[in-house]
């Protein structure tokens, strides 16, 4: 896809070395993600060959997966038990701002980022929810941060959306495999648009299989210029009470 040489991969940077993936769907069999526990710990061992050092797993909580949190705590803590390499695990949930969410918001059963400051959460890819903004207000009046998941494959969002969900204090999740074109040429521009811009807070792998994922780090998708913003959000991208 990329022939030039003056572009690298994120194979390439060692991106994955040192880094924390705050973003992922690789407790088995709870959603679209990873399916079976050999899976996941096939996922961890080559986290493992790349340097990964911390994993947010955030499976789907949403109408279609209305996973139940302490269904997940019980999926997490047998992952735990059979995981015994060098990697940092924890459990959070990537949020659907739907009639589920608005339930579990007002039961305060949530799946928190960092020591309960963060909340990951998402739009169907289409359209918003109607309460979209005050949604997220609620979300920070509850001292929440919302960290709001691959801001560049939302279709229906223009400027003026992200410019406005900037100024209202929303923090922005990269997929890193949107760099690649692995999602299309319109969330490839935003988010190599949105890097250069520095927009994003958080950066994720949001990977489902492990193959596309290893495609995606090979492929030669960034200028210089970018190897280093993407280096910049690495170094920058940190939860409160890390």
């Amino acid at each position: 896809m990329f022939l030039f040489s003056h572009h690298y991969s994120l194979e390439e940077i060692d991106f994955l070395k040192g880094a924390t993936d705050y973003h992922c769907h690789i407790l088995p069999g709870v959603d679209d993600g990873i399916h079976t526990l050999k899976e996941s710990l096939e996922v961890l061992a080559f986290y493992e060959e790349v340097g990964v050092q911390e994993v947010w797993l955030t499976p789907h909580i949403m109408e279609d997966f209305p996973n139940e949190t302490s269904m997940l705590r019980e999926r997490y803590t047998e992952l735990c038990a059979a995981y015994n390499g060098p990697i940092q695990l924890h459990l959070a949930a990537e949020n659907m701002m739907d009639a589920l969410f608005d339930q579990r918001f007002f039961d305060q059963d949530l799946l928190v980022m960092g020591e309960g400051t963060h909340l990951l959460v998402e739009t169907s890819y289409f359209n918003p929810p109607m309460r979209l903004y005050d949604i997220l207000d609620d979300v920070r009046s509850r001292g929440l941060f919302p960290i709001l998941a691959h801001p560049e494959r939302y279709v229906y969002m223009t400027n003026k959306d992200y410019e406005r969900l900037k100024k209202m204090g929303v923090l922005f999740q990269l997929n890193i495999m949107s760099l690649a074109g692995i999602y299309g040429p319109e969330a490839f521009k935003k988010s190599h648009r949105f890097l250069m811009e520095e927009w994003y807070d958080f950066y994720g792998s949001d990977i489902h299989r492990l193959a596309p994922f290893r495609k995606a780090l090979a492929e030669k998708a960034l200028t210089a210029k970018e190897v280093k913003a993407l280096q910049e959000l690495k170094e920058k991208a940190t939860l409160v009470g890390e």
